[in-house]
């Protein structure tokens, strides 16, 4: 087996580096650079034809992509300390936020980055900058979601760090390095980035 990661700040290998320190996994690691646009290399794009970390090479060679796919494998084969639930309104409310965290602050902080960051402007895709830069009251609308259910609970599907966490964990700290930051007064969400942070796993 060969997780095909890359450094940060890349949030989706991130994801899956943090996932398995949780479980305690150890994984062969192949390093590519998406600095060297070694994820577009030919080779590759044999592994992944979508040209994008992370990717997982099985034994047998069957290759998994997308972050949170790779996460449901490894949960499925190291099922103990289960970061997707257990009683089924647990697994519910993880999957509610896994969704929620990528699809109302994931997106628009993607479309920024693509759109409107110094950093995309050097490579060859069209861009909208203004359409980029109308994505960041979104990404903060995201976060105020996030701070507001947080208010009465340490983590955002209830009381145990799950994949949900993690989710949200990378997909800010990657917010953060594209220049959007926590608005001082999310209490709840800055009371919850402080303890993610603290974990030993967040250093993946």
């Amino acid at each position: 087996m060969i997780f095909y990661d890359s450094a940060n700040p890349a949030p989706n290998p991130r994801r899956v580096r943090i996932f398995a320190a949780e479980k305690g996994i150890a994984l062969p690691t192949e390093n590519i650079s998406i600095m060297a646009g070694e994820q577009k290399s030919p080779e590759f794009l044999k592994i992944n034809s979508r040209g994008q970390t992370p990717a997982l090479k099985l034994d047998d060679g069957t290759v998994i992509s997308e972050s949170v796919a790779i996460c449901r494998y490894l949960e499925a084969v190291h099922p103990e300390k289960p970061m997707f639930g257990e009683k089924p309104e647990e697994i519910g409310a993880i999957e509610m936020w896994l969704r929620r965290a990528e699809m109302l602050v994931m997106e628009p902080v993607g479309k920024l980055w693509v759109h409107a960051h110094p950093y995309t402007a050097k490579m060859p895709i069209k861009r909208y900058p203004e359409y980029g830069e109308s994505n960041r009251a979104r990404a903060v609308e995201g976060f105020s979601m996030c701070n507001e259910a947080l208010a009465d609970r340490d983590y955002l599907a209830g009381s145990r760090f799950s994949a949900a966490d993690i989710i949200l964990f990378c997909t800010i700290e990657f917010a953060q390095f594209v220049g959007i930051d926590i608005p001082q007064e999310h209490k709840h969400l800055l009371d919850w980035h402080a303890r993610v942070s603290a974990r030993p796993s967040a250093k993946a």
